[in-house]
């Protein structure tokens, strides 16, 4: 099969280095495109609801600790794929949005040749929704879909 665009999710973390090394890979066999991307997850105000310990300072508290959090994460997110891509053409994208949502996105998008992804990416921010993420893409990808564990 031949690529011209090799997509893979990367939050920084253990669970995405396994997919990143793969597409990176596949990158350098195929001499196509690589492209990473990271997502801001901007569900957390819906996901804590607006009486989060009835107190909209405490509340608007834990947005800014995890708006803080999520900017380290893009932060190592960057790093761990400028590192693993030393030498190579890439792109890396920062996007905004419900991380399943946005997957699904890249996983439907006509210029995404493969979408390369870890089944336990963007865990580490906690939202329960992505614990059903890997099977949400095998349904519902259109696209090769090269899900790891």
């Amino acid at each position: 099969m031949e690529f011209k665009n090799i997509v893979v999710a990367v939050d920084g973390s253990e669970a995405s280095q396994e997919a990143l090394n793969c597409a990176v890979e596949l990158a350098r066999q195929s001499k196509c495109a690589l492209t990473g991307f990271f997502i801001i997850d901007g569900g957390w105000p819906d996901y804590i609801g607006n009486d989060w310990q009835s107190s909209k300072a405490a509340r608007q508290g834990f947005l800014d600790y995890i708006r803080k959090e999520q900017e380290e994460q893009a932060d190592a997110a960057r790093n761990q794929f400028e590192a693993a891509t030393a030498g190579m053409e890439t792109t890396f994208s920062l996007l905004g949005g419900d991380p399943t949502e946005e997957l699904l996105k890249i996983a439907n998008a006509e210029d995404t040749d493969i979408f390369v992804v870890s089944r336990r990416v963007f865990q580490v921010s906690g939202r329960p929704s992505l614990k059903s993420l890997a099977k949400t893409l095998a349904q519902k990808a259109t696209r090769p879909l090269l899900l790891l564990s």
